[in-house]
């Protein structure tokens, strides 16, 4: 039956344009985006709600961290299960049911009750929903990066596959969005109490919106020619992962580019949040207004950098965000608590961190694309990406506060990160051959993508 579907698609006159598809395939990983980051950004809230008052207040904050990433910790597993989902039925299936799992998830986070009502029940319900989060989005993000991809014209897939780099970030955005106006709507008291379920229980309107234009997406041409060319993968799991030669490739992809991107990506969002709050002790309001400027100034540089990439290669741009990482963010963090009464300096330094990580960022859909082959593309890119951006990245606020904490000096938590681009640059220059933008992935099936890829 479904390779009837892929002949019928594949003979049928295209319906829908490029734009349209990049949009709809955004618009869901965007709210993924936000339902996973809502708790990132109200940590300091779980640390209060869903832990014995007995705790230590850092103790506990540090505690709601490491749930935090928890979320991050189970991805490369849902990158494997929804991977091996997308090779096998497809992509429009496994990222339509990605979106339903985060949904329903983040829904009920905002329905928990906590500590002071079921004790210590409350944190492990409260983790088993970070786990279905995580789980969720370790199949959301490869299935929509390969939609696009495969929708795209060869020497132009930087370009349109950057589109979705954006979502992550502006997913961000929107959930400080939210946030801010539940925080200063309700008053401190009010969502210290419980006004800050309401940026979850939305979230069931906003999937519901994103669920209804999936609806209308059709399956990847490429994934439907392959299947009706009988070239499709029967188990994609183990093609991925019992091969020596592709195990090669996914190593070199985390350690040469997705973990340093990780910790790029990480620092310059989320670790640079924490700072300011916990550290500096600076206003949230202050803090958020910088992070929605500089993040929604920074957004259309991945779409610059993707672009970019498609004429001077990935690897270069992404080795060069690695490289500057490395070299600055020591002095950048000095500098936000020299000016940290200072919002415009702040926001400045910000912005320069997010240029990092729409350099690192931008380009590393169509990377992983076209390093795999497509019959276990969705499986075999899935996995260094989340293990990449999950656990090494994902790690960086818990590490940084822990070692920070341990050393007793602020800056120190940065040694992390900063360790594991150093790693990067010296892979990414020692194994990562380039150009892998001149890369063909239409070959293997034959002819060129149906549809006209008119700009976004």
């Amino acid at each position: 039956m479904t390779t009837t579907a892929g002949v019928q698609y594949a003979a049928a006159p295209p319906r829908l344009n490029l734009p349209f598809i990049i949009g709809a395939s955004s618009v869901g990983t965007l709210i993924e985006w936000y339902d996973f980051y809502l708790y990132g950004v109200l940590a300091v809230f779980f640390s209060k709600h869903f832990f014995s008052p007995d705790l230590d207040p850092n103790v506990a904050f540090i505690a709601s961290l490491f749930v935090f990433w928890t979320g991050f910790l189970v991805r490369p597993f849902g990158a494997i299960v929804f991977g091996h989902l997308g090779d096998l039925i497809g992509r429009k299936f496994t990222f339509m049911l990605t979106l339903l799992l985060m949904g329903a998830a983040t829904f009920v986070v905002g329905l928990l009750p906590g500590y002071d009502t079921i004790g210590v029940l409350a944190p492990i319900l409260l983790v088993s929903m970070r786990v279905l989060q995580g789980l969720a989005l370790g199949g959301e993000y490869g299935g929509a990066a390969t939609y696009i991809a495969e929708h795209s014209p060869d020497g132009r897939r930087g370009y349109y596959t950057s589109w979705i780099q954006t979502t992550a970030t502006l997913g961000i955005v929107l959930a400080l969005l939210v946030i801010l106006v539940c925080r200063l709507g309700f008053g401190d008291e009010t969502f210290v109490a419980w006004g800050w379920r309401v940026p979850f229980l939305i979230s069931a309107v906003l999937v519901g919106l994103s669920i209804y234009i999936r609806l209308k997406l059709e399956e990847s041409p490429l994934y439907a020619r392959l299947k009706e060319q009988g070239k499709s993968s029967h188990n994609p799991a183990l093609e991925s992962f019992s091969s020596g030669k592709n195990w090669g490739l996914i190593l070199f992809a985390l350690f040469g580019a997705t973990a340093p991107e990780g910790v790029v990506w990480y620092t310059g969002q989320f670790y640079a949040l924490f700072y300011m709050t916990a550290v500096l002790k600076i206003n949230y309001v202050t803090v958020y207004i910088i992070m929605i400027v500089a993040l929604s100034l920074g957004a259309p540089l991945f779409i610059l950098f993707g672009a970019l990439s498609d004429r001077i290669g990935r690897r270069n741009i992404m080795t060069l965000g690695f490289a500057l990482a490395v070299l600055t963010y020591w002095p950048v963090f000095t500098w936000l608590g020299t000016f940290k009464d200072n919002p415009v300096v702040l926001t400045l330094l910000v912005f320069y961190m997010v240029i990092l990580v729409t350099m690192v960022y931008g380009p590393i859909a169509a990377f992983l694309v076209e390093l795999f082959p497509a019959r276990i593309r969705y499986t075999s890119m899935s996995l260094p990406y989340h293990v990449g951006n999950g656990v090494f990245g994902g790690l960086v606020p818990a590490a940084g506060a822990s070692i920070a904490a341990y050393t007793g000096i602020a800056l120190s938590g940065l040694f992390y990160p900063m360790g594991i681009a150093a790693i990067g640059v010296i892979v990414s220059l020692a194994f990562l051959r380039e150009p892998y933008h001149h890369v063909k992935i239409w070959e293997e099936v034959g002819g060129a993508p149906p549809l006209v890829p008119d700009q976004p």
